[in-house]
Parts: structure tokens; C-alpha cells; sequence
């Protein structure tokens, strides 16, 4: 038996409406005083509201900020914490996608115990202790609330993470209720980001286990068998809670058994261009499953047999998951978000520079291949 260690967050719970229990489930982690981090949109449509009259009827104190940019940058996440400290808070919400969720994570540790954001970009260089955290996801597609990872850019535009066991939550909360409201685009991107967590995470060259394999598998099932379903129909409740699902597994397993090329080769179009990060997944995951198929095409085969009843193939899987893209409400070449030809070389240097990710790859990538895995989606 190969060696391995899992690990997850310690609670949680998949109820429709639950982030009424806000309040109460706070209460449970010492919270009296929650600064929730998320963004003007969704209070603006009123998701928060439950949340926020349950802590008022309980008597207990909640803070909002809703200051989060798209990728955010350190200065965003030094604001949050700088909000954290003048309200005098003693525990975090993450409500909202990955951007509120990751925001969150670094201010329960950086109020807990103060540090330079640059000194604890990496591995395992965090310190606690860290306040109290809840994570609420409204998208199905980062699955930050259940991954020790935190993803940032800095002012030179890379995406950076802190990776920590003291990111993960205290609990996770998936109200599925939340993605109903969802344009099918945002839909359509979160999705696939979910979908592109759980490829990596099967075919990674690290760390891959039989726990999150079985993780892997059972989401790339739920978000494949129920993507169509909720990017057609917004508010089909049992599809939408079942991609909620798939991507809370998906996530478990990449937290564990860690993405590779697609993420590094997305993470200059979002750094550079501000792309969405699922869309920037999105525009890179097929080229990026074709130059693996030599190294990848068994494991390919096997997800192609748990999702496509009578195939067995890598072919079969590339094929199936090339249709999806294809299909779905977003853009689909990198000249459709505004990057130039010229742009290539330099989306290929920085790619380089994300070897962390880049390891785990099921096939070496170099720079002429990342050069030539851009052009081809141009």
C-alpha cells in the first residue's frame, strides 16, 4: 500500500437555506463578533440577508465588508484585515466565490497572528493561530472551502498562494440555495474550473491517493451529469445542488492530490488580463489534455468510463469534455478576452515560473510547449 496523509475540513454541511443558521453555527465556534467577507453584488441581491437578520435576532454582531476585488490583489487582502482590526472582530466569513473565500481565509490567520503577506507565500509557512472560519460558497467551482490554499496576485501581477493546514475552516457550509441566481456564463466558467480540479487531481504526478481519487471521480460524475442541466436552467434546484457538491469533492481532491498545467498555464491570463479564473481554466484545459494524452491516456480512460456509459478511452474523455467546452456560454479563444498574439511569449515565460504547480503534471512542459499550447487556443 503507497503512503499517504488526507486531510479536510472538519465539518460540513450541505442543507438548502442554511446560511440562516448563520448565526447560530458562529455561535457554536465562540464567534459574538463575525466580519463576513463578500462582495457588493451579493448583498446587492440580497443572498446575505437570512444570514444577516439571523444575527440579529440572535443578538450577536456581524460585520460586512464587501471590498473584494476579482483575483485579489494583496492590498485588497490588507484592507479586509485592516477592517477586521477596527471592528474589532473574532471570527470570519468567507461568503461568495473563491475571491471572498480566499480573502477570508487570510484574515482569520493575519488577524490571528499577524504577518508580511510576502513572507508566507508557499508552503507550509504560515503561522497560528488563526480566528474562527466559516466558509459559505456561492458558485459551484473553487471549492476554497475546502482546500488549505489561498491564491493572490501580487503587484508584479503573479498569482501567488499561502498553503497551510490552518486554511482550512472550521466549517464548510453549502447552501445550495445560493447558485440559483447564477448567469448561466458564471455557471458555465465555475463549472468547469470545478470539473478541470478534478482531472488534475486523478492524473497529478504528486500525491495521488485512493482517497482522492474516489473524490475526484465521484465529482467529475455529479458536475458532468448535471452541467447542461443548470446552465439551461438556473433554478433546477436538484442539479444545482448536486454541482455544489461535485465541486466541494472536487476540491477535497485537489487539496490533497494538487492540480498542474492547466492552472499554471491559466494563472498568467488571469494575472495579466484579469480573466475569471474558471474561464481562464476554461480556455486552456483542452490543448493542455491533449499534450498530456501520451503520459495521461490510461487515467483519461478511466474517468472517460466513469462518466460516458461504453467508453473507456482517453480519446473518448478529450472528446467529451472538448464538446463541453465548446458548448458552454463563454468565450473560447484568447483573442476573444483581449490577448494578442504577441502577448503569447510572455503568458509562456510566467507559466514557467509556476513550477510549484508545473511538477505535477502528468507530462514535463517547457516553454516552447507552453508557447505552443497558447497558440494553438489563439
Amino acid at each position: 500500500m503507497s503512503n499517504f496523509i488526507f486531510e479536510t475540513t472538519p465539518r460540513i454541511i450541505c442543507e438548502d437555506k442554511s446560511s440562516a443558521r448563520l448565526a447560530e453555527l458562529s455561535r457554536e465556534l465562540g464567534i459574538t463578533h463575525a466580519l463576513i467577507v463578500t462582495d457588493a453584488g451579493l448583498v446587492a441581491a440580497g443572498l446575505l440577508a437570512p444570514a444577516l437578520e439571523g444575527f440579529k435576532a440572535a443578538g450577536m454582531q456581524a460585520t460586512v465588508f464587501t471590498d473584494v476585488k476579482m483575483d485579489p490583489p494583496e492590498a485588497s487582502v490588507l484592507d479586509a484585515v485592516a477592517a477586521a482590526k477596527t471592528a474589532g472582530i473574532d471570527g470570519v466569513i468567507g461568503f461568495g466565490g473563491g475571491s471572498s473565500m480566499d480573502t477570508a481565509k487570510l484574515v482569520a490567520l493575519l488577524v490571528g497572528n499577524p504577518q508580511a503577506l510576502p513572507d508566507i507565500y508557499g508552503i507550509g509557512l504560515a503561522k497560528g493561530p488563526r480566528l474562527p472560519l466559516i466558509q459559505v460558497p456561492t458558485t459551484a467551482g473553487t471549492g476554497s472551502e475546502v482546500t488549505p490554499i489561498a491564491i493572490f496576485t501580487t503587484p508584479s501581477n503573479e498569482k501567488k498562494g499561502v498553503v497551510s493546514g490552518l486554511l482550512y475552516p472550521d466549517l464548510a457550509l453549502l447552501d445550495g440555495t445560493l447558485t440559483w441566481g447564477l448567469p448561466a456564463r458564471i455557471t458555465a466558467m465555475t463549472a468547469i474550473d470545478a470539473m478541470v480540479h478534478a482531472i488534475e487531481a486523478y492524473t497529478t504526478r504528486h500525491k495521488k491517493n485512493p482517497i482522492s481519487d474516489s473524490m475526484a471521480v465521484k465529482a467529475l460524475q455529479l458536475l458532468y451529469a448535471n452541467i447542461r442541466k443548470v446552465v439551461k436552467d438556473g433554478a433546477d434546484a436538484p442539479a444545482r445542488a448536486a454541482m455544489l457538491q461535485g465541486s466541494m469533492l472536487a476540491g477535497i481532491s485537489f487539496a490533497n492530490a494538487p492540480v498542474a498545467a492547466v492552472h499554471a498555464l491559466a494563472y498568467p491570463i488571469g494575472g495579466h488580463f484579469h480573466v475569471p479564473h474558471g474561464l481562464s481554466n476554461a480556455l486552456v484545459l483542452v490543448p493542455v489534455m491533449e499534450f498530456n494524452m501520451p503520459a495521461a491516456e490510461a487515467l483519461y480512460g478511466e474517468l472517460a468510463a466513469a462518466i460516458l456509459p461504453g467508453k473507456s478511452k482517453g480519446a473518448d474523455l478529450l472528446d467529451a469534455i472538448a464538446e463541453l467546452v465548446a458548448e458552454m456560454p463563454m468565450e473560447q479563444r484568447l483573442h476573444d478576452v483581449g490577448i494578442k498574439e504577441a502577448d503569447l511569449p510572455m503568458l509562456a515565460e510566467d507559466a514557467m515560473k509556476v513550477q510549484r504547480l508545473l511538477v505535477n503534471n502528468p507530462r514535463d512542459v517547457a516553454y516552447d510547449d507552453a508557447l505552443a499550447i497558447y497558440a494553438k487556443v489563439y
